[in-house]
């Protein structure tokens, strides 16, 4: 049997190629709306064509098989009870009656359980810890949260959400580590949702708080939020700096359900507006390692003082036992969940390094670009410094002829936006960046990624190359080494050892690498929880 809406795809689709245009595949290639333009019923996006079946506007094939899906689900459903109702294009949301929404029965033996978790990688401590969910629909959750995770995409739960969903569920205090593109978002999302929603609160007040160390992350997470609310009684307000702050104070003030922001924004909302959070239930410090460091600890606290014995779900690739620490203070009973490898770089990430002298390495990386064999766009490059990223991107455009662009935390926020989405969208197929796209941005498009500056530390070196696998999608990082990174070889060397991957000549034969092993350096980090 044919697609229902094959006949108007395919006519549309030529009157769109006689305008110069082609019906887009995915709904994040198709352009924004302008004022006054018909707008896709379930993103929002320029509505380019209109389904027979519905007589609705969508923006792709994407869209319109999300639409064709919830129809489907709708029709399974009473009459009295209906499910899709045309959205506007702004997250303002309406509620959409749950029905039947009984969860599917699990029964796991204990014996079982074990052998999930063994088998996938997931190490527990702490008490009644639940067992983990095989499925989203088998935990207690809104059934249109259910709907709206397959919409997007989530077939079943990654190992990460597996465990850490049910055991958020029940209200428990959790640390969780686990490698880059794991899943970590959603499972923290996923329970967020399903809590806001239960909880009947008017006039309605922030019951959840996400704090992020970048507005990037900030953003990536409240966008993902939004997809999974859809159609649920459930708001966001993101507050970060580089926005007007008047526009953030309305919007909280307007009733929301959750806030994502980062700590320094957030602060001075707290103490030049007056809010109160002492309806916030649920406190998530997203890469928590970085949110305990110096420089962040200090304002982490002092909102942490401003809330009422929430619930934390920390979350990061890394954890230290310092992080440790800083959680014990937070919270009591907490359930520490581990999946993976979380201090090691994703083994789906082929590390290539390369011995390169700094005043070659500029060459270097411009026969790379314009290496049929070895370019893999789209590329992240990280360098050390915003300076260095501008000059670099400049560089590369001049001398390859490949676009380039630099993103850093010194550009206004409109234009690290617009980077960014024309990096996602294919218009740029290298970005120069510094750390502030290391950690925790879903770059899902990215197949390679070059570290042309080392950074400081190894888990800033996990985070930056876990960029180049998303969802468990393979990818290349490429690593300029050098002399001036010797504090780090003792490190970078079991990193390669535990990833299979080749170790420079002149890495191994370092002075500095040999001296280390035998002072024992190595051992003692290993032992105090690298």
């Amino acid at each position: 049997m044919g697609d229902p809406c094959e006949s108007s795809v395919a006519a549309n689709a030529d009157d769109n190629q006689d305008s110069g245009n082609e019906v887009k595949e995915r709904c994040w290639e198709q352009r924004e709306a302008l004022p006054g333009e018909y707008l896709c019923v379930i993103c929002g996006r320029y509505g380019e064509y209109i389904c027979d079946e519905t007589d609705d506007d969508i923006c792709s094939l994407e869209c319109k098989k999300r639409l064709l899906y919830l129809l489907e689900i709708s029709r399974s459903l009473p009459a009295q009870q209906p499910l899709v109702k045309k959205l506007p294009a702004t997250d303002e949301c309406y509620y959409v009656q749950d029905g039947n929404n009984k969860p599917e029965p699990q029964c796991l033996t204990n014996y079982q359980t074990d052998l999930l978790r063994e088998k996938l990688e997931i190490s527990v401590r702490g008490d009644s810890i639940p067992e983990p969910i095989l499925s989203f629909s088998s935990c207690d959750i809104p059934q249109k949260l259910v709907q709206n995770l397959e919409a997007e995409g989530y077939e079943m739960p990654t190992p990460v959400q597996m465990q850490a969903i049910p055991t958020a569920l029940i209200g428990q205090s959790i640390l969780v580590s686990a490698e880059t593109g794991s899943g970590k978002t959603g499972s923290f999302l996923v329970p967020i949702v399903s809590h806001c929603v239960k909880v009947k609160n008017n006039p309605q007040k922030p019951l959840a708080l996400i704090l992020t160390p970048t507005r990037e992350l900030c953003i990536q997470v409240e966008e993902q939020a939004k997809l999974l609310g859809k159609g649920l009684p459930f708001k966001t307000a993101l507050v970060v700096g580089g926005e007007a702050m008047a526009g953030q104070v309305y919007r909280i003030k307007q009733g929301v359900s959750m806030i994502v922001g980062t700590p320094g924004r957030l602060i001075d909302l707290l103490t030049k507006h007056d809010f109160e959070l002492d309806s916030i239930s649920i406190l998530v410090l997203d890469e928590v390692d970085c949110m305990v460091a110096q420089g962040f600890y200090e304002q982490v606290m002092q909102i942490f003082r401003a809330l009422s014995q929430p619930q934390v779900l920390m979350y990061s690739a890394t954890i230290s036992k310092q992080v440790e620490k800083v959680a014990n203070s937070l919270a009591r009973d907490i359930a520490y969940i581990s999946v993976g490898k979380p201090n090691e770089p994703n083994e789906a990430v082929k590390q290539i390094l390369i011995w390169v002298e700094s005043k070659k390495k500029k060459v270097k990386l411009f026969d790379i670009l314009t290496s049929n064999d070895h370019f893999k766009p789209p590329v992240v490059v990280f360098v050390g410094s915003r300076m260095g990223a501008d000059l670099l991107s400049e560089a590369i455009t001049i001398a390859t002829g490949i676009k380039a662009l630099s993103i850093h935390g010194e550009k206004p926020m409109k234009e690290r936006r617009d980077i960014l989405r024309s990096f996602l969208f294919g218009e740029v197929d290298v970005v120069v960046a510094t750390g502030v796209l290391g950690r925790g941005v879903d770059l899902l498009l990215v197949r390679q990624v070059i570290v042309f500056d080392i950074p400081n530390s190894i888990e800033e070196y996990v985070h930056q190359i876990g960029r180049a696998s998303r969802r468990g999608e393979s990818g290349t990082a490429i690593v300029f080494v050098n002399d001036e990174n010797k504090k780090l070889f003792p490190e970078l060397v079991e990193i390669l050892k535990l990833s299979g991957a080749a170790i420079p000549r002149e890495l191994s034969n370092s002075r500095y690498l040999l001296s280390s092993f035998s002072t024992g350096k190595i051992q003692k980090k290993r032992k105090h929880g690298f």
